[in-house]
């Protein structure tokens, strides 16, 4: 009982975190994008002070070569006035040199080697960045969109709802209206014109309107022959 307490404490614990993950994604988003821009600019620092080494070493290589031509001529001079001595030193310098230019070709080499694979995590890295920059303007547009369909549908289409019902009792109220009106006015012709009818048929135009007794009578003996 008291694992599964622990285990239920520990499932709501994560739970309320996702929530609160998810409600601030946004910003916990754009703070992500900045560290990993201030990652992106840190190796972009690396990339270019390993630039600057090898460019270093470069010029040294240069130097050194130019020192080895240099000197390669001298003992050759030397050999041609038969200068032992100098010969012998010199070699001993270019010799030197040599070694010095091994080691520096080597770490020229190791640095090359070390640029390449950071301008590829580097390229990599800066390709990533864009599109989580570009994802986050989009996410940050889609979320301010649903935030306005959100006030939409609470504050604007409530209140058109309300406007059309109105509007629709306001149509029934005159519709209504009207037909009451040209109902009366209906009666009011119909009436005028059944007391003109009956004035003339008082009058002896036309026949009468209303039947007597002596008529039924009249209608009755007929009906016994």
């Amino acid at each position: 009982m008291f694992k599964t307490l622990i285990t239920l404490g520990r499932s709501r614990s994560h739970d309320l975190a996702q929530a609160v993950s998810d409600a601030n994604a946004l910003p916990i988003l754009r703070q992500q994008i900045r560290d990993s821009a201030a990652g992106v600019q840190s190796a972009r620092r690396a990339l270019a002070l390993v630039m600057a080494h090898a460019a270093r070493e470069r010029m040294t290589l240069e130097r050194i070569g130019t020192q080895i031509t240099d000197l390669e001529t001298r003992t050759l001079d030397a050999l041609a006035l038969d200068r032992e001595d100098l010969a012998a030193e010199g070699a001993a310098a270019i010799a030197r040199l040599e070694g010095e230019q091994k080691a520096t070709q080597a770490a020229l080499n190791s640095y090359t080697a070390e640029i390449a694979t950071l301008q590829t995590h580097l390229t990599e890295a800066e390709r990533r960045l864009r599109e989580l920059d570009r994802g986050s303007h989009i996410a940050a547009a889609v979320a301010k969109s649903q935030s306005l369909r959100g006030v939409m549908n609470t504050g604007v289409t409530s209140s058109l709802n309300e406007a059309e019902a109105t509007l629709s009792r306001l149509k029934d109220r005159q519709q209504v209206a009207e037909f009451s009106e040209t109902s009366l006015s209906a009666m009011t012709s119909c009436q005028s014109a059944e007391a003109v009818s009956a004035r003339m048929a008082a009058a002896g135009c036309g026949p009468a309107l209303e039947t007597d007794a002596t008529a039924v009578l009249a209608r009755l003996r007929s009906r016994q022959n």
